[in-house]
């Protein structure tokens, strides 16, 4: 038996016969650390448990000794009279926050992250940058000299400096870029495009930024929100634009009725999406300007809006599913009046 390994003697032994065993006869076989008596015979019945996987086909040997090890120190709390430990994961903790987030900004000040948000920036001539934050990484990518002279400071930091300022659930990329945030052109001069969209109170930042970035790509002029219950310009919302915000006027306005009325004296025709709209989107838009009315999911468009829109319309959805996130039906819909657009104007 004494020739036997370690794993095999134990084996040959029943769960009473090996607690049985003297520690010191058994001290040579003791491969897995432990010292003294009582953790071995916990890990021993913990080895040999129907949860253990070390004795069956493709497992990990590191797995087995580490459930050796945690029995160990498991008994070791046991005596002092303290409850096993619990493992944690970065998961399990709470993110951390950056030191922009708690403190006082200074006015008329944001903070933008992220290579494309922070590209996008620097190459819109209406953005007035004060500071730039990057890594050499970031430098390399963003395709900036270390030496460059540039109209604003420059600062070379760790991704920890950035960190520290934003936190650990931001994305930033090795860049933080601080600026002031852009000037709209106001609501009476929309001349020059036929297409917009208007959100009715929709709140998530991240639904707004993918909302403009789809403004964007179907060539949508201006996204109108309400001042309140509406993300402002931020870090956030420029980083799930991604550039996009540098790209369309984003324009606030108190009174969302009000605001509707003076675009449809601009010539706009102003169509609200709604589930229980009662005509198609395609078969509701008409004139040669058009402005899309969308509301939050689930409350969707408020009473006084539904109103004060020219149609009300749908999204046709022959699936089983009858709604969508408004990021998606705003990206639908722009694609359906452009295409309306585009037709009219080669007709």
């Amino acid at each position: 038996m004494a020739t036997k390994t370690n794993s095999s003697f134990r084996t040959a032994l029943t769960t009473s016969e090996w607690t049985r065993t003297e520690c010191g006869v058994n001290r040579a076989n003791a491969t897995d650390g432990t010292t003294d008596c009582a953790a071995r015979q916990l890990g021993y019945k913990r080895a040999m448990s129907k949860d253990d996987d070390a004795g069956e086909t493709g497992s990990n040997r590191d797995t087995h000794y580490a459930k050796l090890r945690r029995a160990h120190r498991d008994a070791k709390r046991d005596q002092q009279g303290l409850p096993p430990a619990q493992p944690h994961t970065k998961r399990d903790l709470p993110a951390r926050k950056g030191s922009l987030y708690a403190g006082r900004v200074v006015p008329d000040t944001i903070y933008l992250y992220g290579l494309h948000t922070v590209r996008a920036a620097l190459d819109n001539p209406s953005r007035r940058i004060t500071s730039l934050k990057a890594t050499r990484n970031a430098l390399m990518r963003l395709e900036i000299a270390e030496d460059a002279d540039l109209p604003y400071p420059l600062e070379l930091v760790s991704p920890q400096d950035i960190d520290q300022l934003l936190g650990d659930d931001a994305v930033h990329q090795g860049v933080l870029l601080e600026a002031a945030p852009l000037t709209p052109r106001p609501l009476s001069a929309l001349d020059d495009t036929k297409l917009l969209v208007i959100l009715d109170q929709v709140t998530d930042p991240h639904n707004v930024g993918a909302i403009m970035r789809s403004a964007v790509a179907f060539g949508a002029g201006a996204l109108v929100t309400t001042q309140r219950h509406s993300p402002q310009e931020s870090g956030v919302l420029a980083k799930a634009a991604s550039g996009a915000l540098e790209m369309i006027d984003h324009i606030e306005v108190r009174n969302l009725a009000a605001a509707i009325e003076e675009i449809k004296a601009q010539g706009f025709v102003t169509i609200g999406l709604d589930s229980e709209g009662p005509v198609p989107i395609e078969a509701g838009l008409s004139g040669g300007k058009i402005a899309l009315v969308l509301g939050a999911e689930g409350k969707g468009l408020r009473q006084k809006t539904r109103e004060t829109v020219d149609t009300l319309t749908r999204l046709e959805m022959p699936g089983a599913i009858k709604s969508l996130n408004v990021s998606n039906a705003t990206a639908i819909a722009l694609y359906a009046a452009q295409q309306y657009l585009t037709r009219r104007d080669t007709a």
